[in-house]
């Protein structure tokens, strides 16, 4: 397949830069056909200008009007091809049935949001009708709704080609916000970023949007520059906690800082509490081992991380754990990058005295091979740095408390977390209770009976969680509510109802709900 290997800035393409990076076949590591031009920082310059050039025309769209280019972007990423899957297996070793299922995540994110927009609530409209009578001081008229920050920043993640990247979560949240969007290609897969980012494109083409309304750039090194340039006003970043680290401490340090809305790092503990052990420990054994290798361990809800209180019977739930874990086989990874970080990550558990190695055969060649371990429970509460920092694969590390004090501070000694899961019948729940708000301060998501390796696309998901499962614990990256990080308030005081937005005029020409004078409505007002 023809790749151009050109940026993607203001509707056209660009190639200034002599430095060449290419894409590879996951499975081989042999080098595609087709050479991909590292963006320069004029062309980084030019890319943030369009951006900022297409702002004031794409914020002020009507949001139906946005909508409609969203839903432009899901028919095109539908109507990409056979040889389109085939070429994103080819850069992920990700199978067929997974980029398919991906894709329509991807294009449903994109209808998702576009309903949002025609509903109306991101604009969050407030109203404070004018009380000119109130003593000793009249309120004045006062009315608030929300717009787009600005351009925004989007690094695309490897482990999602799709719903992580060009055309995913990040990238549909600041569209659906109003912000036009540089995004910067995930060296994984640029070949799969081009393409998407060709539907991109023609969706904006097709429905009439300004031409900076997004952009793509390639390269290593170009997203500093990024980050830095003062017309970016907020970042949004998938990826690994050093990365997502330093992308924050430079926004931070910016004459203008912004924020960075990062994803990083999550162990996503499981928590198996002894009724459910007793009624249906090997059942859950199977399952747990399931959602441990599942895409090579390659989610960021992956679970690494598995408690029990000590007893006969979850000494028998990790026999059989370990068991099912050994019956696994080894697969590809998303490029060899990942494998050698996987692979470091093993050595360090198995160098540690008070961490046994329970099963897995010897990590060796180009495929991970799944593993189990056991940690003391001392090094969960001494906060030993091992045991909180995610090993990034098909691996999970047991450990086994004394009783439910003992659980509970294990809990607390966690940093912030994506999810948190709970394996319970109704008898647990009842002795083990305050679990659940023991979990809540730690994590974005509480799972029962259920395990956290799928994120579904809706209005109540969260993906997010404290420091350092993400940069700011306030939002998500996942579900409706992703598209709040790139809005904020503006309120308006005593401004005549010909000049306000549609959102805040008096007739409501919208139709949207509005708080006004504290109660929801979407009457007009006199």
């Amino acid at each position: 397949m023809q790749v151009s290997g050109f940026n993607f800035i203001a509707g056209q393409r660009s190639a200034l830069g002599d430095t060449l990076v290419y894409s590879v076949d996951a499975h081989t590591g042999e080098r595609l056909p087709g050479a991909f031009h590292q963006a320069t920082l004029a062309e980084v310059d030019t890319a943030v200008a369009a951006a900022s050039a297409a702002f004031p025309l794409y914020r002020n769209l009507p949001a139906v009007r946005r909508a409609e280019f969203l839903e432009a972007i899901a028919d095109e990423l539908d109507g990409l091809g056979e040889d389109f899957i085939a070429l994103t297996c080819q850069e992920t070793a990700l199978p067929s049935a997974r980029i398919q299922g991906e894709r329509g995540r991807t294009s449903g994110q994109m209808r998702l949001f576009a309903q949002v927009l025609r509903r109306g609530d991101f604009y969050g409209a407030r109203i404070d009708q004018a009380l000119p009578a109130r003593t000793p001081m009249p309120r004045p008229d006062l009315r608030q709704y929300r717009i787009g920050v600005g351009p925004v920043a989007v690094f695309g993640a490897s482990n999602f080609p799709l719903a992580f990247s060009t055309a995913g979560g990040d990238t549909a949240a600041a569209l659906a916000a109003g912000c036009p969007v540089v995004f910067k290609a995930h060296s994984g897969h640029m070949a799969t970023a081009e393409r998407v980012a060709e539907a991109l494109i023609r969706a904006a083409e097709r429905t009439g949007m300004p031409a900076g309304v997004f952009n793509m750039i390639f390269g290593a090194g170009v997203g500093e520059a990024l980050v830095k340039h003062p017309g970016i006003q907020a970042v949004g970043f998938t990826g690994s906690l050093k990365g997502g680290r330093a992308l924050c401490d430079m926004a931070a340090a910016r004459p203008q800082p912004i924020p960075v809305f990062a994803e990083m790092s999550s162990i996503n503990p499981v928590l198996v509490l002894p009724q459910a052990l007793a009624s249906r420990g090997a059942q859950m054994a199977k399952e747990l081992t399931a959602s441990v290798v599942q895409g090579c361990g390659q989610f960021c809800t992956n679970p690494g991380l598995v408690l029990g209180i000590r007893s006969p019977a979850f000494s028998a739930f990790i026999e059989q754990l370990t068991g099912h874990m050994a019956e696994q086989a080894p697969q590809t990874m998303l490029n060899p990058g990942t494998l050698n970080s996987y692979g470091k990550g093993l050595q360090a558990l198995l160098a540690h005295p008070g961490i046994k190695h329970l099963s897995g055969l010897a990590q060796a060649g180009n495929q991970a091979q799944p593993q189990l371990f056991e940690a003391d429970v001392s090094l969960l509460l001494e906060q030993d740095e091992l045991l909180q920092e995610e090993v990034f694969g098909p691996c999970t590390v047991v450990v086994q408390v004394a009783d439910e004090a003992e659980l509970l501070r294990a809990v607390a000694a966690l940093r912030g977390q994506l999810t948190a899961t709970l394996l319970a019948d109704n008898d647990d729940l009842a002795t083990f209770g305050q679990l659940f708000g023991a979990l809540e301060v730690k994590v974005g998501r509480v799972l029962l009976n259920g395990y956290p390796t799928g994120v579904e696309v809706c209005d109540a998901m969260v993906h997010g969680g404290p420091y350092p499962a993400t940069s700011d614990a306030r939002g998500t990256s996942v579900g409706t509510l992703a598209i709040d990080r790139f809005l904020r308030p503006v309120c308006y005081q005593n401004v005549p109802d010909a000049l306000l937005p549609d959102a805040l005029k008096n007739a409501n020409p919208l139709g949207i709900q509005r708080l006004v004078d504290g109660k929801s409505s979407t009457a007009a007002l006199n």
